[in-house]
């Protein structure tokens, strides 16, 4: 089944881009053909996967203002078969601008990607940390949206306005999209702290949580400085060994 997911918190930190990178090249090491959209000016998910953001010659950012097709701003992905990338750059932080009045703006990347979309078995769309137009075209592109929950204090901060944004979505612009669950990040089995904060959701948020947690580890914070995600960079350790888990436990899905 071929699924677009949008991996979204606006709240910073929480290890978006993160999962992003190393889901996405789990999934691809698994066999799947999977496509991922880069939506953040910040650009970390493209650089996190080798590429220069820089010398990309298109961008999301040329996509969304149509002056490339969506092919034109593919990426294969070095060392990663079946992993392909549409870049971003901080070009993208003046598209919301560009974009004002401009009619059914907030479908321009949904209208894109159903030109690819059979090409692949999993679209993964990077989201920026905040609800702007990014996120909104992320959430009408989608089937499902993807919450990473960092393992502290304030992990609950925003995440009422994340599931009122996904409503509001939901009722006017995608009536197909769905929560696919929570993911738990940046784990730290020592403290009382995580395991309190994966309680709380359970108990507080009606949505599906991943068995799979996301430990905090060394390893996963340096593969992005060297271009690589966790799978290539340290195929042994436990973050690579996580993001593992995690992309079986979502190729195994059927509610979805």
């Amino acid at each position: 089944m071929k699924r677009v997911i949008a991996i979204a918190n606006q709240k910073g930190g929480v290890g978006k881009t993160t999962t992003s990178i190393n889901l996405s090249a789990c999934l691809a090491e698994a066999g799947k053909k999977v496509l991922v959209i880069d939506t953040d000016p910040q650009g970390n998910a493209t650089s996190g996967l080798g590429l220069d953001k820089d010398e990309c010659e298109n961008t999301v950012y040329d996509l969304v203002l149509d002056q490339c097709s969506i092919k034109e701003c593919m990426y294969s992905v070095e060392n990663i078969p079946n992993l392909t990338i549409i870049p971003s750059n901080v070009d993208l932080a003046g598209a919301e601008i560009e974009l004002l009045g401009i009619n059914e703006k907030e479908y321009i990347l949904r209208n894109a990607v159903d030109y690819v979309k059979d090409d692949f078995d999993y679209v993964i769309i990077d989201c920026p940390p905040s609800l702007n137009m990014l996120t909104i075209n992320a959430m009408t592109t989608a089937d499902s949206v993807l919450v990473p929950i960092q393992c502290e204090y304030y992990a609950l901060e925003g995440i009422s306005q994340l599931i009122h944004t996904i409503d509001l979505v939901q009722e006017r612009l995608n009536s197909k999209l769905k929560i696919d669950g929570v993911v738990f990040t940046m784990y730290d089995a020592r403290t009382n702290l995580s395991s309190d904060v994966v309680d709380t959701v359970k108990n507080n948020l009606n949505a599906t949580v991943y068995q799979t947690i996301i430990p905090r580890n060394v390893r996963l914070a340096e593969a992005p400085s060297h271009g690589l995600p966790i799978n290539l960079y340290d195929p042994k350790s436990t973050g690579a060994e996580s993001y593992r888990n995690l992309a079986k436990e979502i190729i195994g899905r059927k509610d979805l």
